[in-house]
């Protein structure tokens, strides 16, 4: 599904910002696009956390900016 928002909750209430990744795919999977010359810890931050908000345990970052595609998965630890 693309851009689809997903909200975070903090103690029961869902708060006013949404997030919105480029692509969840089977309800468990947060892929998000780029095309920048390099990949930045701020790509990789904003691919997690959009993981973390949704509840999932996975995540892809991938960049068509480079001469090859480049894509970093991540395994995300749920927060308590």
């Amino acid at each position: 599904m693309r851009e689809q928002a997903i909200y975070a909750n903090y103690r029961d209430q869902r708060l006013i910002t949404e997030f919105k990744p480029d692509f969840i795919c089977y309800d468990k999977v947060i892929v998000e696009l780029k095309a920048v010359k390099e990949l930045e810890d701020l790509h990789r931050a904003q691919t997690i956390n959009y993981a973390r908000v949704a509840g999932f345990d996975v995540a892809l970052l991938i960049n068509f900016g480079q001469t090859s595609l480049q894509f970093e998965r991540f395994a995300v630890r749920k927060s308590h």
